[in-house]
C-alpha cells in the first residue's frame, strides 16, 4: 500500500492589502460596525439629506408613524417615571448643595431633549448621585455654596456645560 504525497487540492491565497487599506478597514468596523452609510448609496441629493437627518434626529424617522395607541403606552411610562425622577433630581440637587429647582430642571429636560435626538427606548437618562457628590465635593473644596452661592451656582454650571460639551463631542465621533 502506497500513500502519495501530491494534493491535488490547491489554497489561493489573495495578496496580502496594503497597510493604509486594512487601517481604513479595521478603523471603519471600529467606528461604524453597522455600516450606518450603506443607506446613502444610489439616492438622490434630497434622498440623502433626509436620510441623513433621520440618522442625526430620530424623531424625523418614527414621529410621522407615531399613533395615539403608542401615546398612550408612552404617557404610562412617563407617569411611572416622573414619579421617581421628580424627587430623585430634588435629593441630587441637595446632594450637589443647589436649589431644588435646578434638581426638577435635570428631572425633565434631559428625556425631552433624549426624545429628540436618542434613538434606544430602553435608555433612562439624567442625573446620578456619583455625579452630583462629585461636583459638590470638588466645586466645594474652591467655593463655599454657603457664602458665596452665586459662583458656587455659576462653577457648577461651567462644570456641567463642560461635560456636556465634551459628551457630545464624544458622540459625534
Amino acid at each position: 500500500m502506497t500513500i502519495s504525497t501530491k494534493s491535488t487540492h490547491k489554497v489561493n491565497f489573495a495578496t496580502p492589502r496594503s497597510f493604509g487599506a486594512a487601517f481604513k478597514s479595521k478603523l471603519k468596523e471600529t467606528l461604524f460596525p453597522d455600516d450606518p452609510f450603506q443607506q446613502f448609496k444610489n439616492e438622490t441629493c434630497l434622498g440623502k439629506t433626509k436620510k441623513a437627518i433621520q440618522y442625526f434626529v430620530p424623531i424625523c424617522e418614527w414621529l410621522p408613524n407615531y399613533n395615539f395607541r403608542l401615546f398612550r403606552y408612552d404617557l404610562l411610562a412617563g407617569i411611572t417615571i416622573a414619579s421617581l425622577a421628580i424627587p430623585q433630581g430634588i435629593s441630587y440637587a441637595k446632594l450637589a448643595n443647589i436649589p431644588p429647582i435646578i434638581g426638577l430642571y435635570s428631572s425633565f429636560i434631559p428625556p425631552l431633549i433624549y426624545a429628540v435626538f436618542g434613538s434606544s427606548k430602553h435608555l433612562a437618562v439624567g442625573t446620578v448621585a456619583a455625579s452630583s457628590l462629585l461636583i459638590s465635593s470638588i466645586i466645594g473644596e474652591k467655593v463655599s455654596p454657603t457664602q458665596n452661592p452665586e459662583l458656587y451656582l455659576d462653577l457648577v454650571f461651567t462644570a456641567t456645560f463642560v461635560t456636556g460639551l465634551m459628551q457630545a463631542a464624544m458622540g459625534f465621533l
